[in-house]
Parts: C-alpha cells; structure tokens; sequence
C-alpha cells in the first residue's frame, strides 16, 4: 500500500505523529500555575454593580454623555474605522482638531495622535535614538518605556528609581553622544512622581534631551490638569517631548505625543509605530476631544481626584495598612505575599469592590500590593464604603498588631 506523502515515515514505513510545535507552551502553562501566576481576562458587563477603584478613569469621564455622544456622533459621520494609516487615509479633520487642542492645552508647540499611549512611546524612543546614541531609562518605567528602548538600538542604561545624580553620572560619562533620559511623570505602580525639573535641569547641563510620559499625570496634575510636565514648568520646553494616553483621564483611547514641531515632524516622517500603524479610530478620537474640553471648562476634576486618592491613603494608612502616599490619583497598599494580594482582591471583588493586584514579575521591586485608582466622580459615601471593604478584607500581616479602623475623611 502507498505511504501519503503528506504523512511523516519511519525508514520502515510506519507513520509517526510530527513534532508538536507547541509542545513547550504546555510546560510554560504549568511554570506560571505552579507559581501562581496565571493571568486571566474577565469580562465586565455594561452595567455592573461593581464599585470601581481597579480603572484608570481618573476624571469618570468614560461614560459622561458628553464623552459618548460624541464618540457616537463621530462614528457616524467619519465612519467605524480611520480606513488607512495616518499618512494615507487615516487622518481626519477630527484628528487634526484633536491635535492643536492637546498642544495648546497642555502648552506644547504640537502634537501627534497616535492609536495608544504603547505606540506614542514607542515611536519617540525609535524615532529620537538610534545606533550610537544613548537611552538613560528610570528602573521603575513603564514596559512600553522598556520595549522602546529595546528596539531604539541605542545603548540603554536603566539607573536607579527617580535618581536625577545617576542620570547626570551617567550622561557625563557619555559626553558627546546623541543622548536623551526618559521616565514616567507619574509611576503606574506605586503612584509617586518623577523629579521632574531636577531631571531636566540635569538633561539640560549635558546638552539630552529629556522623555517624560505623562500618561498618569495628565487630567491629575497641573494647573487644571494639565500635566505632570505643566506643573514642572517644561511646558514648551525646547528639550523635552511629552508623550500621554488618552485613555485613562480623557476617558477614550489612544495616545499622544508632544513637544516641539521639528520633533513631531520627525515623528511622522520616521516613527515605524505611527507611519505603518492604522490611524485611531473617529469615535475615540471625538471622545477625547469631548473630554478634554469637559476638563478645560471644569479644572475642578482634577482637584476631586486628587483628594479623593488623599482621602482613601488617610483612610489606610489611620487603618494601620501600609500605603504610598499617592502624588496623583493612584494608592498603592502593601500586602504580605503574592498569594495574599490576590485572594485580598478576591475578597474585595466578592464583597462589591473592584481593585488592581500587583505582584512579581509584574513588580520589579518584588512587593505584592493592591493598586487603588482614585475618580473625580466617586462620591465621599463610596470612598467610605471602599476603605471599609479593604479594611475589613484585609490578610493578616497586612496591618501591625493593635491597629483598628478609624473610618475615612469625607473629601
């Protein structure tokens, strides 16, 4: 009988099974079992009861009607999708709109829309480096910051945690090289800012250019929200490009960079992220604009949801938990071990609370933690009801021995 040609033989004519090309997934599959670490997505319906501090809507604007109708209205009149990437079809005049009000509101000479805040770092760490230039990156940045730098193929140096003298020791140590330091504003995890202005100053004396994205500090910090890189004072700062998301205050999606126009220029013409990425689609960008309009005409948002992440740390903290004192709208809240943060989140979620769990690897400093996030919308009687879930949750070891609840300041 003819062997199928199609089928693998042995020299005697017997069929074997081909090597299985995703055999090593299952043991990789088993590895993060063991360790506790399986991610899993669950989906939310539209109306949940759930009361949310797991979100990055700092200014609850997702569901403004204001900020939906305007996605809707865009959707209609541009189309679902942006049809092409932004050099060939996929800018719209809603982009372009888009675009010199975040320049102008966050006081930059322009701006650039792109389809996340991933791709905005992304596309300013390709675009500005390159082979024989250097990247000085923060320990604690963000993995779009880390993946940036990985494929700038400049040389990169991680230096240490919001240290301003290892970044000038490191770029006096590369005098003459096409250099530029980069770092959140605001970090995701524990939610303390970047020393911003000691960074620029240092970038400045070297002749680097400074990076900062300001995806946690914009709607939060500044004058009226305007940012982490506002409130420093580098608005407009002939060295310093800012890039942010759009969709964690503006309630949409998207991301953005901004900086001096012959920054942006370069952007378009080089960034492999922008030019061969399908342009951002008309709905989220018609949200955006509702947002940051809604922001600019109520800088008190900004305020609510800084007090508000004030209110829940003096909350924890008057609870004996062991809290970082939030710079902007996040509240980081120790746990004792891996295991413990997730069954804590666990509790939260089962008792009507949602809130983020962080744990090694996502963790470089290897902490378990809770990640609160605070919103200009949440109501003084929901931080109460919030800080009593996660005080009455609590693991043991999370809190020392004698410590009691002494309830939550009304904001």
């Amino acid at each position: 009988m003819p062997t199928d040609p199609f089928v693998p033989s042995t020299p005697s004519g017997l069929s074997t099974p081909p090597p299985d090309p995703f055999g090593w997934i299952d043991e990789e599959a088993r590895r993060r079992e063991r360790s506790g670490l399986v991610r899993t997505l669950r989906p939310r319906s539209a109306d949940s009861a759930l009361l949310d501090l797991a979100s990055n809507d700092y200014l609850g604007l997702t569901h403004h009607p204001v900020t939906t109708g305007a996605a809707a209205e865009a959707a209609r009149r541009w189309g679902a999708g942006a049809t092409g990437s932004r050099l060939v079809t996929g800018t719209t005049a809603l982009h372009a709109e888009l675009e010199r009000e975040l320049a102008d509101f966050c006081g930059f000479e322009a701006a650039l829309v792109l389809s996340s805040g991933y791709a905005a770092n992304l596309a300013v760490l390709t675009a500005l480096t390159g082979r024989g230039s250097l990247v000085v990156s923060d320990a604690a940045n963000h993995a779009s910051i880390v993946d940036g730098c990985r494929l700038s193929r400049a040389e990169t140096v991680v230096v240490p945690h919001a240290d301003p003298a290892a970044v000038d020791k490191t770029l006096e140590a590369h005098e003459g090289v096409r250099a530029l330091a980069v770092s959140d504003s605001v970090f995701s995890v524990d939610g303390d800012a970047a020393p911003l202005a000691r960074l620029a100053e240092v970038c400045r004396t070297r002749g680097a250019a400074l990076v900062v994205d300001d995806a946690h500090g914009l709607g939060v910090l500044g004058d009226g929200g305007r940012g982490a890189v506002h409130a420093a004072g580098l608005a407009g700062d002939p060295g310093t490009v800012a890039t942010v998301t759009l969709s964690k205050s503006l309630g949409s999606q998207g991301g953005a960079v901004l900086g001096p126009a012959r920054v942006i220029d370069q952007l378009v013409n080089t960034a492999r992220s922008f030019i061969f990425d399908t342009g951002l689609a008309p709905a989220a960008v018609g949200a955006a604009l509702a947002s940051l309009r809604l922001l600019r005409a109520d800088p008190s948002l900004a305020v609510r949801a800084r007090a508000v992440a004030h209110a829940l740390h003096h909350g924890l903290t008057g609870a004996g938990l062991t809290a970082a004192r939030p710079d902007a709208a996040v509240v980081s809240v120790r746990a004792p071990s891996p295991a413990a943060a997730v069954r804590w989140a666990a509790d939260c979620r089962a008792a009507g609370l949602v809130v983020g769990c962080f744990r090694p690897p996502s963790v470089p400093d290897g902490i378990s933690r809770l990640r609160l996030t605070a919103r200009a919308d949440l109501t003084d009687l929901q931080v109460q009801s919030a800080l009593a879930t996660i005080i009455a949750t609590a693991p043991a070891g999370s809190a020392p021995a004698g410590s009691a609840p002494d309830g939550a300041d009304g904001v």
